[in-house]
């Protein structure tokens, strides 16, 4: 806690090796712990908020620009929220995961697409498009989830650990699956 206290004036948990970039755009809420060896890129149009009493896993990377050309939008993290070890949270489409979500390791959020239908052109030069990734309050994700562009959770949803998640969700459905569906509401 005195690491934080001395390199953000704030009632933070700081592991050891962590490396922090653009913290004027950080916004870091109270009781926030940040585990060893993370990155924190916040860098783009909107930055990072992290609200107050959450957790980010060791060996995390949270960056919301892949690049000074093109700044990314923003990654929006609510209160008391747990996210596991070797977390990848992009941010160039813009992210917002709501409060009291627990999320297991090795979670992977990419709110972003590569352009390809020119055939004539090399794809990394097509440029990209975004939607953005929206999940919601209260809900659980497990292990080894990958959400993509355009993805939309309601509150109070389950996934699987290991779902592949792009599209509209209701709130309280379990889902899971490569591609992900609804496999039943937690209701039944």
């Amino acid at each position: 806690m005195v690491r934080g206290l001395f390199r953000l004036r704030a009632f933070i948990s700081i592991g050891s090796g962590v490396s922090l970039y653009g913290k004027r755009q950080l916004q870091l809420g109270r009781g926030v712990t940040i585990a060893h060896q993370v990155t924190i890129d916040a860098l783009g149009l909107g930055g990072i908020e992290i609200g107050t009493s959450s957790s980010i896993g060791s060996f995390s990377l949270l960056k919301v620009s892949g690049s000074f050309a093109n700044l990314g939008l923003s990654i929006r993290i609510g209160e008391n929220v747990g996210i596991g070890e070797f977390a990848h949270i992009g941010g160039a489409g813009g992210v917002s995961i709501g409060n009291d979500t627990i999320i297991g390791a090795y979670f992977s959020v990419h709110p972003e697409n590569h352009n390809f239908s020119d055939l004539s052109a090399p794809i990394r030069l097509q440029g990209v498009n975004h939607q953005g990734i929206s999940i919601g309050n209260n809900c659980w994700i497990g292990a080894k989830v990958t959400v993509l562009d355009g993805a939309v959770v309601g509150d109070g949803c389950v996934i699987a650990a290991g779902a592949v998640v792009k599209g509209a969700f209701p709130d309280n459905c379990i889902i899971g699956g490569v591609p992900a569906r609804i496999l039943k509401y937690r209701h039944e």
